[in-house]
Parts: structure tokens; C-alpha cells; sequence
């Protein structure tokens, strides 16, 4: 009983550091978004790969450039980097998404101010930029207008982070609607897509390329 009273402190240590056991679900929706948007916007000098071991790194968060943020944002931090940090984490510079007051969807006309999560956009190699209330009219101008395009935006569903559609995974039918009834919904990485796809009972997951026409028309049966 003595001996564990004193590995009793130790034992509280090495748990402090240990790697949490969330699920997988709730990492995709809650962890990983905030820990992006801590990295991108205020620790994206971290090098992830010097470090060997899940602890090492957290603490390396808590003492070095991040050491300001909350033990809750450290976490977020450390595990986003841990789980991605087989892959190439960069800063990316998109165009804004940010609308005014006036702005309105060149398809259906609706105001876009009053959608903020939905904005889409096109922007083409003339500097011209058309904003929308949804993928799917996006894409509905898209098939209209698809010569000298720059690039093609939206927002990622949990993230809320700009991202560019060419890169996306595209949920179709889902339980979850836009603005304009059934919709595209994007993400930035195929295993949110697919938790999405479960948790909301949609059909399929699509890219860019996969697109149709007739596939975003049907949208509106």
C-alpha cells in the first residue's frame, strides 16, 4: 500500500502526458478542426517530425512558441500534428470568402450575407470573382461559364476553413441541407468526408472531376 502511494504522483505524471483516448468521431469534428486553425494561424513553425514521441511533442508545445495557449488548445494542437504528421502540412493562401451585405448569388439571386458557411466561389483569370450560396449553384455556373477558370472555393463543413474544391471530397445526399435545399457538402480530407457520410446518411462521396451536369441538376428533384 506504501509502494503504491508513492508511484501514486509518478503514475499522475505519465498520464498527464499520455496520449488521449478520444474517438474517432469527435478527433474528425472537434479536435482536429480547432487544432488546423491553431497551427495555420499561430504555430505553423512547428516541425512535427523532430519529435519521436506524442509527449515529447506536447510538452515541446507547452514551453516553446505556443506556450501562451490553453492546456485545451495545446492538445488540440499536438494531436492534430501527431495524427497528420505523415502528411505535407502547409499554409495555404485562399481567397476570401467574406461577402457583404449586397452580395447575391448571380443564379438564384438570394442575399449571401445570410449564409456565411455556404459561400462558394469562382474566381477566373480576369480578376473577375462570382460568389454563391452553395456548391451547387456553383457548379450550375460553372457548366455555363467553365472556360480561363482560376480556381474554385468553398468551405470546408466542420472546418469552416477555405478550401479549394479541385482538392475537396464532395458528400452527396445527406440528411443535411443548404440554403437551396440538397447540396454538395465539402471537406478537406477524405476520412472526414466519410464520418459525414455515416453520421448523416448520405449516398456517395465525389470529386471535382466525378461532376456532371445532370448530377447537379438532380439535386433540385
Amino acid at each position: 500500500m506504501q509502494i503504491f502511494q508513492l508511484l501514486l504522483p509518478l503514475l499522475f505524471v505519465c498520464n498527464l502526458f499520455a496520449y488521449p483516448n478520444y474517438s474517432d468521431a469527435i478527433k474528425v469534428k472537434k479536435i482536429y478542426p480547432m487544432g488546423e486553425r491553431i497551427y495555420q494561424k499561430r504555430c505553423h513553425t512547428i516541425n512535427v517530425k523532430q519529435y519521436k514521441e506524442y509527449n515529447t511533442l506536447l510538452e515541446a508545445i507547452q514551453k516553446g512558441v505556443c506556450k501562451e495557449l490553453s492546456p485545451r488548445y495545446q492538445e488540440a494542437l499536438a494531436l492534430y500534428l501527431w495524427d497528420h504528421k505523415d502528411q505535407k502540412l502547409t499554409r495555404k493562401h485562399y481567397p476570401s470568402l467574406s461577402v457583404n451585405h449586397t452580395q447575391k448569388c448571380p443564379v438564384c439571386g438570394m442575399f449571401l450575407y445570410k449564409y456565411p458557411r455556404w459561400v462558394s466561389m469562382i474566381e477566373y483569370k480576369n480578376g473577375k470573382k462570382f460568389y454563391f450560396d452553395g456548391l451547387k449553384d456553383m457548379f450550375k455556373y460553372y457548366f455555363e461559364h467553365p472556360q480561363n477558370i482560376k480556381g474554385m472555393f468553398t468551405r470546408d463543413y466542420y472546418t469552416q476553413e477555405t478550401i479549394a474544391v479541385r482538392d475537396a471530397y464532395l458528400v452527396l445526399g445527406s440528411n443535411v441541407y443548404g440554403p437551396m435545399g440538397n447540396e454538395f457538402i465539402a471537406f478537406s480530407t477524405q476520412k472526414s468526408a466519410q464520418h459525414f457520410l455515416f453520421d448523416h446518411k448520405a449516398k456517395k462521396i465525389v470529386r471535382l472531376n466525378d461532376i456532371t451536369k445532370k448530377m447537379v441538376y438532380k439535386l433540385d428533384e
